[in-house]
């Protein structure tokens, strides 16, 4: 009797672990979902785009397993960007320097005519060409896109003098005027989809103050992810 009852903890226990694991199983259901990013600065909500679906399963997967709870924002820069996946970035101490962890494989890129650096934009961090001439994306790292905005002038002189001659499209160049962006990251660094809800956490963030030492962009006080998970994506209102 003992050794069954032995047993049958056993088999419970196990039974616990199994339903405790995580499943990061993609499903269609999942890809029909927006992600809600809670933050130490607020909320946003993120809607992946099915024209990377490389870049779109992988962000779902992170999410389902719980990869981003608790991670920093480590990278700051106003006018710029926002960057956080970095899983050092959980338990990192002060004046740490961030930037380098994530999983062991990279992604290939996804570079679409209708993905630009708008802003709110989620893109995937990358190494440098140097390093990385194909311009494959981290396994984890992403940023959001503020950028600023422009005026023609500066957009064409954009084109002469950091996109050696290619053209801004016209569609891009009217959001990068009214809205704002980072139009020289174009068709270097994969989109992968947008925030649509709480573009003003993402200035919140920009403007905190950051390191000028090793740790250099890094906010002062943590801004850090609470929390991402998949959410019932909201039918738009009809007008």
């Amino acid at each position: 009797m003992k050794k069954i009852s032995l047993l049958l903890s056993a088999l419970c226990i196990a039974a616990i672990c199994f339903a405790q694991k995580k499943d990061s199983t993609v499903t269609k259901k999942d890809r029909q979902k927006d992600v809600l990013m809670q933050t130490t600065m607020g909320d946003m909500i993120i809607r992946l785009s099915d024209s990377t679906p490389l870049h779109r399963d992988n962000f779902l997967k992170l999410v389902k397993v719980g990869f981003y709870d608790s991670l920093l924002f480590h990278r700051v820069m106003k006018g710029f960007m926002v960057q956080g996946g970095d899983p050092d970035s959980k338990s990192a101490k002060a004046g740490m320097p961030l930037g380098v962890g994530g999983p062991s494989y990279t992604i290939p890129s996804e570079f679409r005519e209708t993905m630009f650096h708008k802003k709110g934009v989620i893109a995937a961090a990358r190494q440098p060409d140097n390093v990385n001439p194909q311009k494959a994306s981290s396994g984890s790292q992403f940023y959001i896109a503020q950028g600023k905005t422009y005026t023609d002038a500066e957009l064409d002189l954009m084109e002469k003098q950091r996109l050696q001659g290619k053209k801004i499209p016209e569609s891009y160049r009217a959001a990068y005027k009214t809205a704002g962006g980072i139009p020289h990251l174009d068709r270097n660094y994969t989109v992968y989809g947008e925030v649509i809800n709480g573009l003003e956490v993402i200035d919140k963030i920009a403007n905190v103050e950051v390191s000028q030492g090793r740790d250099l962009n890094r906010p002062i006080k943590d801004v850090r992810i609470i929390k991402a998970k998949l959410v019932k994506r909201k039918k738009d209102k009809k007008k």
